[in-house]
């Protein structure tokens, strides 16, 4: 049980005070007892319970119901009714000398009992538990306790020119809805509230964090008065004749972030006024700790909500075969029109949908990269909205965004199990760069954003081998009925070479790729597969990307526990490239050691060598780049060798990946893949939250 403050008694005059139902009212008799006091008796009224508690054991003993007076006794009061009228109950203590029958002392206190309690959702229910305990704590998994706010990130208001959480201004039920509640009782006389004043208040370093809003009994101008937040951290709670309740509603205002875990504490307190002075006396204090929701990622394998494209001139065809494939997964079809997106297709690169979760209440929130391109105003512009959420993190005018701050560089795995702990939420997968450029690899602010959220810890994979470096350029993941429900694809060239040569064999080494489209682009001619197997060249530069691929493939295993059975390898071949559409001139390769460091390592030397100046970029159109709409895949046509009527690479994909119940439709993305990206770069998904709840994980 709480205590409260001590008070002291005195034998000169009447003591008054107020006592909080649910906790101990700590008593101090000693202070201004007669010295020649040796015993004491208490009496009560009013229903009051009172405990005396000796430390250590007295020397003194005392006769009938009296007790030993000395320093070390602690005396404690409780009771389990209100007061109806201001000091109705009452407790008197008599001080008596050794063997005296007659009291040479009394001192007097007058209780007034209230409740006094402030209270969040802490059961994480959707509705405000009463009275609850430990809410001054935050603890994780399905036992845990703690009430939530989400980051109010959406515009519910469409006129507004910001978000929600950028003004101090609650006007509509929807804004309201977004916002987490906690109420504030307090039953007792009403004059007491005269003499006492109730407070809320949080600390200077959380007021930026969260916003509060009250309700306001007397016609305003604004039907809710915006009480604690940047600037505000204390508010004289205006508690009205008859008043039982006040129900504050609270915003968050930032997401956790590297300088913020994400927990916020708020206190309520009771404070003595009737003396004038500066600083008040708090009576009583009651705390509520609030956890500040994450924003989370969602993998391919949950259910597609709308899926996001590009119009340009020269693409009708791609974005109304990428409508069909949407369609049949049940998407709705969202085009972002050539006067938004400026010619700049990437809107993988652009944004990364999410969402954000509290007990009552769920809603997207789409993650504006910083790479600040032509396509940098449609989040904010078209998908932030009400109930859709908006966050970025903005790099300073001194720094600029690299290729690794594009969300194609932004990956999340489905849930796994790593050596007996549950990642229920997956793992987000980063690519960086070796460490020999640490100094360029995706932003901090990014990363520490990632980082912070902590219900998805990341993993950092090697990428530097790539020309534009994402991760999504040698893997992904798709559903599976069986297994972990999943399987990772990488890209192969070991498995890619090893199936041309099956064909060769097989007495198709003149049968050329790519077949079906204009190769001129990029200084490459179409090459029969004889040419391609036999280029020692060719065949060097890929064992290069195979180690650099094997190399994240060990590390996912190892972070993700993934066994030899829950990996695929897709055929893809890499070709060298230096400066703009220039091919390495010489066939220098580094080389990859056979045995690569063992795992676990905390900055792995990847298998690059410091003085190559190449990075790789798909032979022919990257199938891994693909979009993942449940079973239906959307998969880069590789325009591969026709044999017997069909191309032998889309049919070995679909040899391994339709026994898993998935449809494999190849779209020619061809006019993408010459600009270095693929189906996946140019689309986008919004999915479905999980329907595990973060908050009963334990990071």
């Amino acid at each position: 049980m709480a205590e409260q403050k001590c008070v002291k008694l005195s034998t000169k005059e009447i003591i008054s005070t107020v006592h909080i139902l649910g906790t101990e009212l700590c008593l101090d008799i000693y202070a201004e007892a007669p010295r020649a006091t040796t015993c004491f008796a208490i009496e009560t009224s009013g229903g009051l319970k009172v405990y005396a508690q000796h430390m250590p054991k007295p020397k003194v003993s005392c006769q009938g119901s009296k007790w030993p007076l000395d320093k070390q006794v602690k005396i404690t009061a409780t009771t389990d009714a209100r007061s109806a009228e201001v000091n109705d109950k009452k407790i008197s203590v008599s001080y008596y000398e050794a063997n005296g029958k007659a009291p040479i002392a009394k001192a007097i206190l007058h209780i007034t009992c209230i409740e006094m309690f402030l209270d969040a959702d802490i059961n994480r229910s959707g509705t405000v538990t009463r009275r609850g305990n430990q809410k001054d704590q935050w603890t994780w998994g399905p036992g845990g306790k703690g009430a939530i706010l989400l980051v109010n990130c959406d515009r519910d208001n469409t006129t507004a020119e910001k978000e929600d959480n950028k003004d101090n201004v609650l006007t509509s039920k929807e804004d309201l809805e977004d916002m987490s509640r906690m109420i504030l009782t307090a039953r007792g006389p009403n004059e007491i509230f005269e003499k006492y004043q109730l407070t809320l208040h949080i600390s200077e370093a959380d007021c930026d964090k969260v916003g509060v809003f009250y309700p306001q009994v007397k016609k305003a101008q604004r039907p809710y008065e915006h009480v604690l937040g940047p600037g505000k951290t204390s508010y004289h709670v205006k508690w009205y004749l008859g008043q039982v309740e006040g129900i504050f509603y609270v915003e968050g205002l930032k997401f956790p972030d590297i300088d913020f875990p994400g927990l916020v504490t708020f206190y309520a307190s009771l404070l003595d006024t009737s003396m004038g002075r500066v600083l008040e006396p708090s009576i009583f204090t009651d705390t509520v700790v609030f956890r500040v929701a994450p924003w989370i990622m969602t993998p391919n394998t949950l259910q597609p909500v709308s899926v996001y494209v590009c119009s340009v001139d020269d693409n009708a065809d791609f974005v109304e075969r990428v409508r069909k494939l949407a369609s049949e997964a049940g998407c709705k079809f969202i085009v972002c029109p050539k006067e938004e997106n400026r010619n700049d297709v990437w809107i993988q690169d652009e944004m990364e949908f999410g969402y954000t979760q509290a007990p009552h209440k769920t809603f997207p929130v789409v993650f504006d990269s910083p790479r600040n391109r032509e396509l940098n105003i449609f989040p904010f512009k078209k998908v932030l909205g009400p109930d859709f959420g908006y966050v970025k993190r903005e790099l300073s005018s001194e720094a600029s965004s690299s290729n690794l701050d594009g969300f194609g560089n932004l990956e999340v795995s489905p849930p796994v199990n790593v050596k007996g702990k549950a990642y229920p939420l997956g793992r987000i997968l980063i690519g960086s760069l070796s460490p020999r450029h640490i100094h360029k690899s995706m932003s901090k602010l990014v990363l520490d954003f990632l980082h912070s959220q902590v219900v998805q810890s990341p993993i950092e994979l090697y990428t530097d081998w790539l020309t534009v470096g994402h991760v999504d350029e040698f893997l992904s993941f798709v559903p599976a009925p069986d297994r972990k429900g999943f399987r990772l694809l990488l890209a192969s060239p070991r498995a890619c070479f090893k199936l041309l040569e099956e064909k060769k064999k097989e007495g198709h080494g003149e049968v050329k790729m790519p077949q079906g489209i204009d190769f001129q682009k990029g200084d490459r001619q179409a090459r029969s597969i004889s040419d391609i197997v036999g280029d020692e060249y060719l065949k060097q530069w890929n064992n290069y990307c195979q180690g650099c691929i094997d190399w994240n493939r060990k590390i996912l295993q190892e972070e993700l526990e993934l066994t030899k059975e829950d990996i695929i390898e897709i055929p893809q071949l890499f070709h060298p490239y230096l400066g703009y559409r220039q091919l390495l001139p010489s066939p220098a390769f580094p080389e990859y050691p056979q045995s690569p460091p063992s795992y676990p390592f905390e900055y792995p030397q990847p298998p690059i060598s410091k003085s190559i100046k190449v990075s790789a970029v798909a032979y022919f159109p990257d199938m891994v780049n693909m979009i993942v709409l449940e079973k239906h895949l959307g998969i880069p046509k590789p325009f591969g060798p026709i044999i017997s009527g069909q191309c032998c690479l889309e049919k070995e994909v679909r040899r391994l990946l339709e026994p898993l119940g998935l449809s494999c439709n190849f779209i020619d993305d061809f006019s993408y893949y010459i600009s270095f990206g693929d189906i996946h770069c140019a689309t986008n998904v919004r999915r479905k939250p999980f329907s595990f709840k973060w908050w009963d994980m334990k990071p």
